[in-house]
Protein backbone atom coordinates (compact mmCIF):
# COMPACT_ATOMS: atom_id res chain seq x y z
CA UNK A 1 0.00 0.00 0.00
CA UNK A 2 1.24 3.57 -0.74
CA UNK A 3 2.93 5.04 2.02
CA UNK A 4 1.47 7.78 3.91
CA UNK A 5 1.44 11.31 2.46
CA UNK A 6 1.29 13.85 4.45
CA UNK A 7 0.20 16.29 1.63
CA UNK A 8 -2.90 13.59 0.64
CA UNK A 9 -6.21 14.64 0.78
CA UNK A 10 -8.90 12.98 3.27
CA UNK A 11 -11.11 11.42 1.25
CA UNK A 12 -14.35 9.89 3.05
CA UNK A 13 -17.10 7.76 2.17
CA UNK A 14 -19.06 10.10 -0.51
CA UNK A 15 -15.55 11.53 -1.69
CA UNK A 16 -14.96 7.96 -2.33
CA UNK A 17 -18.15 7.16 -4.56
CA UNK A 18 -17.88 10.68 -6.56
CA UNK A 19 -14.33 9.99 -7.02
CA UNK A 20 -15.61 6.84 -8.71
CA UNK A 21 -18.23 8.10 -10.84
CA UNK A 22 -15.72 10.31 -12.52
CA UNK A 23 -13.66 7.63 -13.33
CA UNK A 24 -16.26 5.47 -14.92
CA UNK A 25 -16.83 8.55 -16.93
CA UNK A 26 -13.48 8.96 -17.59
CA UNK A 27 -13.42 5.78 -18.88
CA UNK A 28 -14.39 4.23 -22.93
CA UNK A 29 -17.74 2.61 -23.48
CA UNK A 30 -17.24 -0.86 -24.45
CA UNK A 31 -18.30 -4.72 -23.78
CA UNK A 32 -16.30 -4.92 -20.41
CA UNK A 33 -16.38 -3.05 -17.60
CA UNK A 34 -13.77 -2.47 -15.11
CA UNK A 35 -14.08 -4.19 -11.77
CA UNK A 36 -12.51 -2.35 -8.41
CA UNK A 37 -12.77 -4.37 -5.28
CA UNK A 38 -12.24 -1.72 -2.04
CA UNK A 39 -10.59 -3.30 0.21
CA UNK A 40 -8.83 -1.57 4.10
CA UNK A 41 -9.25 1.95 5.06
CA UNK A 42 -11.56 3.16 2.06
CA UNK A 43 -14.20 0.23 2.68
CA UNK A 44 -14.53 1.29 6.17
CA UNK A 45 -15.32 4.59 5.33
CA UNK A 46 -17.17 4.12 2.51
CA UNK A 47 -19.08 2.07 5.10
CA UNK A 48 -19.16 4.81 7.85
CA UNK A 49 -16.79 2.80 10.03
CA UNK A 50 -13.62 5.42 9.42
CA UNK A 51 -14.28 8.78 8.95
CA UNK A 52 -11.53 8.77 6.25
CA UNK A 53 -8.74 7.12 4.55
CA UNK A 54 -5.95 8.87 1.98
CA UNK A 55 -6.42 6.34 -0.68
CA UNK A 56 -8.76 3.61 -2.17
CA UNK A 57 -7.12 0.18 -2.18
CA UNK A 58 -8.45 -2.73 -4.81
CA UNK A 59 -7.47 -6.09 -4.34
CA UNK A 60 -8.46 -6.48 -8.08
CA UNK A 61 -5.49 -5.37 -10.23
CA UNK A 62 -6.10 -1.82 -12.44
CA UNK A 63 -5.65 -2.39 -15.92
CA UNK A 64 -4.10 0.41 -18.11
CA UNK A 65 -7.42 2.20 -19.63
CA UNK A 66 -8.29 2.03 -15.80
CA UNK A 67 -5.16 3.37 -14.54
CA UNK A 68 -5.02 6.43 -17.35
CA UNK A 69 -8.52 7.69 -15.99
CA UNK A 70 -7.60 7.18 -12.41
CA UNK A 71 -4.42 9.57 -13.37
CA UNK A 72 -6.68 12.13 -15.24
CA UNK A 73 -9.29 12.59 -12.21
CA UNK A 74 -6.37 12.67 -9.71
CA UNK A 75 -4.57 15.48 -12.13
CA UNK A 76 -8.13 17.16 -12.18
CA UNK A 77 -9.02 16.71 -8.42
CA UNK A 78 -5.79 17.70 -7.25
CA UNK A 79 -5.32 14.01 -6.14
CA UNK A 80 -2.16 11.67 -5.33
CA UNK A 81 -2.00 9.69 -8.59
CA UNK A 82 -2.24 6.19 -6.81
CA UNK A 83 -5.61 7.35 -4.45
CA UNK A 84 -6.64 4.25 -6.51
CA UNK A 85 -4.54 1.59 -6.17
CA UNK A 86 -4.07 -2.11 -6.39
CA UNK A 87 -1.24 -2.38 -4.07
CA UNK A 88 -3.50 -4.30 -1.38
CA UNK A 89 -3.83 -7.49 -4.06
CA UNK A 90 -0.82 -9.54 -2.78
CA UNK A 91 -2.84 -9.23 0.73
CA UNK A 92 -5.68 -11.10 -1.08
CA UNK A 93 -7.16 -13.47 0.79
CA UNK A 94 -7.47 -17.12 -0.19
CA UNK A 95 -10.57 -17.41 0.86
CA UNK A 96 -11.94 -14.28 -0.75
CA UNK A 97 -14.88 -15.09 -3.29
CA UNK A 98 -15.85 -12.15 -6.32
CA UNK A 99 -19.66 -13.28 -5.39
CA UNK A 100 -18.94 -12.52 -1.78
CA UNK A 101 -18.35 -8.93 -2.86
CA UNK A 102 -21.12 -6.74 -2.15
CA UNK A 103 -21.92 -4.17 -5.50
CA UNK A 104 -21.46 -0.88 -4.23
CA UNK A 105 -21.32 1.19 -7.48
CA UNK A 106 -22.27 -0.27 -11.16
CA UNK A 107 -22.09 1.87 -14.45
CA UNK A 108 -22.11 0.82 -17.60
CA UNK A 109 -17.88 1.19 -17.54
CA UNK A 110 -17.13 0.01 -13.91
CA UNK A 111 -18.29 -2.33 -11.42
CA UNK A 112 -17.01 -1.29 -7.75
CA UNK A 113 -17.89 -4.25 -5.32
CA UNK A 114 -16.74 -4.14 -1.36
CA UNK A 115 -15.04 -7.15 0.28
CA UNK A 116 -16.74 -8.79 2.93
CA UNK A 117 -15.53 -7.42 6.47
CA UNK A 118 -14.63 -10.73 7.72
CA UNK A 119 -12.05 -10.71 4.78
CA UNK A 120 -10.58 -7.55 5.84
CA UNK A 121 -10.32 -8.49 8.79
CA UNK A 122 -8.09 -10.84 7.64
CA UNK A 123 -5.92 -8.30 5.77
CA UNK A 124 -6.02 -6.29 8.22
CA UNK A 125 -4.65 -8.71 10.71
CA UNK A 126 -1.91 -10.46 8.89
CA UNK A 127 -0.67 -6.70 8.24
CA UNK A 128 -1.17 -5.73 12.23
CA UNK A 129 0.15 -2.21 11.92
CA UNK A 130 -0.99 0.21 14.50
CA UNK A 131 -3.45 1.44 11.93
CA UNK A 132 -4.44 -1.69 11.21
CA UNK A 133 -5.16 -2.97 14.35
CA UNK A 134 -7.51 0.53 15.37
CA UNK A 135 -9.12 -0.39 11.90
CA UNK A 136 -9.34 -4.07 13.55
CA UNK A 137 -11.71 -2.71 16.49
CA UNK A 138 -14.13 -0.90 14.05
CA UNK A 139 -14.78 -4.17 12.37
CA UNK A 140 -14.75 -6.70 14.89
CA UNK A 141 -18.14 -5.36 16.71
CA UNK A 142 -19.96 -5.70 12.91
CA UNK A 143 -18.41 -8.66 11.56
CA UNK A 144 -20.37 -11.28 13.04
CA UNK A 145 -17.70 -13.32 14.67
CA UNK A 146 -19.22 -15.85 17.46
CA UNK A 147 -15.65 -15.62 19.56
CA UNK A 148 -12.26 -14.97 18.53
CA UNK A 149 -11.22 -18.31 18.11
CA UNK A 150 -13.53 -18.40 15.24
CA UNK A 151 -11.97 -15.05 14.01
CA UNK A 152 -8.48 -16.06 14.12
CA UNK A 153 -9.52 -19.13 12.28
CA UNK A 154 -10.80 -17.71 9.15
CA UNK A 155 -7.78 -15.61 9.66
CA UNK A 156 -5.89 -19.18 9.15
CA UNK A 157 -8.14 -19.92 6.05
CA UNK A 158 -7.61 -16.84 4.47
CA UNK A 159 -3.57 -17.33 5.13
CA UNK A 160 -2.72 -20.74 5.05
CA UNK A 161 0.85 -20.08 4.87
CA UNK A 162 0.98 -18.00 8.35
CA UNK A 163 2.40 -18.72 11.03
CA UNK A 164 0.31 -20.14 13.91
CA UNK A 165 0.66 -17.57 16.65
CA UNK A 166 -0.71 -18.85 20.11
CA UNK A 167 -1.75 -15.20 21.83
CA UNK A 168 -3.52 -14.09 18.29
CA UNK A 169 -7.12 -15.25 19.98
CA UNK A 170 -5.84 -13.22 23.05
CA UNK A 171 -5.26 -9.88 21.48
CA UNK A 172 -8.61 -10.19 19.07
CA UNK A 173 -10.37 -10.86 22.11
CA UNK A 174 -8.21 -7.42 23.27
CA UNK A 175 -9.19 -5.84 20.20
CA UNK A 176 -12.87 -6.42 20.36
CA UNK A 177 -13.10 -5.28 24.05
CA UNK A 178 -11.53 -1.83 22.85
CA UNK A 179 -14.22 -1.65 20.20
CA UNK A 180 -17.13 -2.20 22.53
CA UNK A 181 -17.66 -6.01 22.13
CA UNK A 182 -17.19 -8.64 24.58
CA UNK A 183 -16.28 -11.69 22.15
CA UNK A 184 -15.39 -14.76 23.83
CA UNK A 185 -12.47 -16.68 23.69
CA UNK A 186 -13.87 -19.55 22.52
Amino acid sequence: MPTPNDDATPLDGNAIKSLLEEVSKHLTPGPNRHLVVIVGGALLAWNGLRNTTIDVDSIERLGLELETAVAEVAQERGLEPDWLNAEAARFRPATLVLNDCEVLLETDKLVVRGAPLRAVFAMKLLRSQQNDLADIEKILPVAGFMSAAEAVESFYEAYPHALEDPELPDLVCQLARNGGLDLPLE
